[in-house]
Formats: C-alpha cells, structure tokens, sequence
C-alpha cells in the first residue's frame, strides 16, 4: 500500500501544470497555464513561447476594469506573421475572472493564433455560453499566480488612439521574454 502511494504522489507530481515568466518591461509575471483543461490552446501557447515570437512584441490594448492584450505586435505596432488558428476551446469551464488569461480572437470563433489577453475584471460576458457563435465565448488557458501588480500598473496606464489601434499605452508595455520555468 505504502509503494502504490508513493507511486501515486510521483505520478501527480509530474502531472503539474506548466508555468511561465513572463518578463516586461514594467515588471515581472509568473503565469501558471492549465494543461489538461486547455491542451490546444497551451499547446499553442507554448510553441510560440518556445520559437522567442513574443520577445519584443507589446501590450497594444489596454482596458482598466476589462484587461490588457497583448502578443502580436511589435513596438512600431507591426503585426507578427502567426501560425494557423486553434479551435476555441472557450466550453473547458474556466471562467474569465481576475487574472486569467485568454485567447483574444476575430469574431470568428477559431480564429486565435498568438494574441491573449489578462482579464482585470471578472469578465463573465466573455465566458462561454453556447456553441453559436455570439454565445461562444473566448479561451481562458492560465492565471497570473505571481506579479498581478504588474498587471494592475498596466492597467492603470494612459491610452491614446494610433490609426486603428484604440486603447493603446501612451509608452510602451514590451514583452522581452516568456520562458517556461524550470
């Protein structure tokens, strides 16, 4: 009985959820990701966090009591070319509350690719509701465990309109790295 408990509490052990640092230059995050009820979207968060694509890429819309986006362009707010969008995996039962992080996508539901946002609110408008369309919600895949006043300085950042980008941070908020803690 003792060996199968041991053997049970190294299984669990290993089968804890990844977690990222995320470094900007308003501080540092530590993010932890939900492998098992979002495997898709962490899959593809991770392929981009593991190919450096968010080194260098910014916060370009910022939204005091909704959240902060980030993850696909770069401080002259060029966009990064992606890889091909995920299935939304928005009905995983998570739920869009202070600090988690979700897919940003287009109004077609399987369109994220790199973008994701932190929710500073608890946004229950984005959960999912349905599986039409209207109703189907956005992807959260993680949670800000450590660093949320960051976050929380961020999100108190002036804005200003750039061509198309609304809400965007008067100086920049830069991802310099995302790696996956050891």
């Amino acid at each position: 009985m003792l060996k199968f408990l041991v053997a049970l509490l190294v299984v669990s052990s290993t089968m804890a959820n990844t977690k990222v640092i995320m470094k900007t230059n308003k501080g540092e995050l530590e993010i932890e990701l939900f492998d098992k009820a979002a495997p898709i979207t962490v899959k593809n968060f991770l392929k981009y966090v593991e190919t450096g694509f968010y080194k260098g890429t910014i916060f370009h819309r910022v939204i005091d009591n909704f959240m902060v986006q980030g993850g696909g362009f770069t401080s002259n707010l060029t966009k990064k070319k992606t890889m091909a969008p995920i299935k939304n995996e928005a009905d995983n039962g998570l739920a869009n509350e202070v600090g988690t992080l979700a897919m940003a996508r287009t109004s077609d539901v399987h369109s994220a690719t790199a973008q994701f946002f932190i929710n500073v609110n608890n946004n229950t408008f984005l959960n999912h509701k349905s599986k039409d369309p209207s109703g189907y919600g956005y992807a959260v895949f993680g949670k800000v465990i450590k660093g949320m006043s960051v976050v929380n300085r961020v999100k108190k950042m002036g804005t200003t309109r750039n061509g198309p980008f609304q809400n965007i941070p008067t100086s920049n908020v830069i991802i310099e790295n995302i790696t996956v803690k050891k």
